[in-house]
């Protein structure tokens, strides 16, 4: 969750420290700091809150030099505070570490270093690594005191050992200026090669300013960064050749354009992100699909007993819809998982079981638990994130990625259509290797899947109606989401969606259940937003209609263009295109995204950064 930066090089590291933080600030973060080494002494800034805090302090108490270390903090062990925040320092002064990720043996490390004189000025479990790192280092400093280089690495290596838990490290020692280290486990990491500089960092989009190659670490990896060499050893100590991937992103891609916000500016490129998604996988006039990079040949997917689809939040949701469409056009049986229940429990998997891991970051840190334990029993993984390199796409035996750009808000939007994107991609390939679904069929659902950004294009054009929707009820406290059938899953995103930024509680439920429970709560204070588009429930979801009105309540209905019958039953209608009942999840989930956030400027919150959230859930 925590942002993680490094530089070594010509240039002044606080500009670039800052400029880095600042596009991470979207990982969610209660503190942030810097360290930079100049003279062979470190010198150290942090503050509590928002980055425009520790910048305030660098303009009153200034860091110069060429190597240093940055982060952004979101807490785990401590309150957000001034002494919690990174970096740490070990008493001398000699070490001082970033780190994100839990360190889960802490306690014991901690009560074995404080018996041995070490004093500690947090409550975080990272000041254990600083401390650790720094107990080797004095004792190799003993034996060997010329060795300096060999003895910090060493020192490093060591500590590593004794540590149980996650971690992304970012470590430097006053005695060798000329080298930054860094670690990895379970938390992701990467290295940006620059000539003359080279860069350590937590996220592509903070270094995408100064380069764009890029190497991923992989599990236990240590990297040695200096001013003109980069050098990766695994956790043996063995020099080993990590690959280097050419990042596409635009810079461009990761600013505002123009926006207000981040999220605002996403809702509005979900045209392009489909577009991107199905480029060289969907021919547009024929309806072919290739997605051969699956690595699911046909006689494969002829065997599938069984599909899991595995998420969190926006990501199950996404797997709720798949669901849907994998046992109409397969025939294969399919179950969704929230991932964080899938790892603690004993998961019955049939012999030949695809399970699909679905993340935006590719490092959450549940469902890459989730992936491994499918693995270790036996069933072939598959992977929807939309970052390259990141640790899902390595885990999981194929990948598809969505080739979104990066998405910057923490609420996320073109992140979750391409996830969907790919999933329909995903099915009509695998209905093709089946033979379940006739090929002319096939054909004209791949034309139909070729039409969607056009039809997101088109829906975005109803914001001028949401607007003045958004100022009749953006002072509610709570408000329900009622869907059916593909779009029950649509009535959870877009609850979610309202909750995660605006902070009013809201519930989605099947509409079919309403009678079950919730009516209870139904009467002239409650909103309801209710997706009743053409489908083969149009009728039910009108019966749903009509008993929540004739008890008061305020409806909200999302409904088809030319629908004239809603009008009599809703306060408001928001009317969208005419599309594909099974497309319709695309489509309606965009003036929901739309509604959440223009509730939430109204209300005055941190649209892209809501409080107690972050990007990535790289922890438990």
């Amino acid at each position: 969750m925590c942002g993680i930066l490094g530089y070594i090089g010509d240039r002044q590291a606080t500009t670039v420290l800052l400029d880095g933080l600042r596009r991470l600030e979207y990982r969610g973060y209660d503190s942030s700091g810097m360290v930079v080494c100049a003279g062979g002494s470190f010198d150290l800034r942090r503050s509590v809150g928002k980055l425009s805090n520790l910048e305030t302090l660098l303009q009153k108490k200034p860091l110069k030099g060429h190597v240093g270390l940055g982060h952004t903090r979101w807490a785990t062990h401590g309150v957000p505070s001034e002494a919690n925040a990174h970096p740490h320092a070990d008493a001398s002064g000699d070490i001082v570490v970033v780190h994100n990720g839990i360190i889960e043996n802490y306690l014991s490390l901690k009560k074995a270093l404080i018996n041995k004189g070490f004093n500690f000025r947090s409550e975080t479990d990272t000041e254990v690594a600083a401390h650790l790192v720094s107990s080797y280092w004095k004792a190799l400093a003993k034996k060997n005191p010329k060795t300096k280089r060999d003895n910090f690495i060493k020192a490093v290596q060591l500590a590593l050992k004794e540590i149980k838990g996650t971690y992304a490290l970012g470590i430097l020692c006053s005695s060798v200026p000329d080298l930054v280290i860094g670690a990895r486990r379970d938390c992701p990491l990467i290295v940006g090669l620059g000539k003359g500089e080279n860069f350590l960092a937590s996220d592509v989009p903070a270094i995408l300013s100064y380069t764009k190659e890029v190497i991923f670490l992989e599990e236990g990896d240590l990297v040695l960064l200096e001013k003109n060499r980069v050098v990766c050893l695994d956790e043996n100590g063995k020099e080993i050749k990590r690959p280097t991937t050419q990042i596409l992103w635009d810079p461009v891609q990761a600013e505002k354009a123009g926006y207000k916000h981040f999220m605002h500016k996403e809702i509005h490129e979900q045209p392009r992100a489909v577009e991107d998604t199905l480029m060289g996988r969907l021919h547009a006039k024929s309806g072919e699909i290739d997605l051969s990079e699956t690595q699911i040949s046909a006689q494969e997917a002829r065997k599938i007993s069984q599909i899991r689809f595995i998420g969190c939040g926006t990501s199950w949701h996404a797997g709720l819809v798949g669901s849907y469409l994998i046992e109409k056009y397969t025939g294969i049986p399919c179950v969704v998982d929230i991932a964080s229940e899938f790892r603690y429990r004993d998961p019955l998997l049939k012999p030949n079981t695809l399970v699909v891991a679905i993340s935006q970051s590719g490092e959450t840190a549940d469902t890459l638990a989730a992936v491994r334990l499918a693995k270790m029993k036996g069933a072939k993984t598959l992977t929807i994130a939309n970052v390259v390199g990141s640790s899902l796409t390595r885990e999981a035996h194929g990948t598809l990625l969505t080739h979104c750009g990066p998405e910057i808000g923490v609420a996320s939007t073109k992140a979750f259509t391409g996830q969907l994107i790919v999933i329909y991609l995903l099915t009509l390939y695998l209905a093709r290797l089946r033979k379940s679904v006739p090929r002319d069929q096939l054909m004209l659902l791949g034309q139909q899947l070729a039409h969607v950004s056009q039809w997101i294009t088109e829906t975005l054009k109803c914001e001028k109606v949401i607007v003045p929707i958004a100022k009749s009820y953006f002072r509610h406290g709570h408000f329900l989401f009622l869907g059916r059938n593909l779009n029950y899953p649509i009535a959870l995103e877009g609850a979610l969606k309202l909750k995660e930024i605006s902070y009013i509680f809201a519930e989605g439920y099947p509409a079919g259940e309403m009678k079950h429970g919730p009516i209870a709560l139904i009467d002239e204070s409650m909103p309801l937003l209710a997706i009743v588009t053409q489908s083969q429930v149009y009728d039910k979801m009108l019966s749903n209609i009509e008993e929540a009105r004739s008890r008061g309540a305020d409806v909200i209905a999302l409904a088809t263009k030319g629908d004239n019958v809603i009008r009599d039953k809703a306060a408001h209608v928001i009317y969208v295109p005419n599309v594909p009942e099974d497309l319709s999840p695309l489509i309606n989930v965009i003036p929901l995204q739309i509604l959440a956030y223009h509730v939430a400027v109204l209300r005055g919150c941190d649209v892209d950064q809501p409080r107690n959230l972050a990007k990535s859930v790289t922890v438990e």
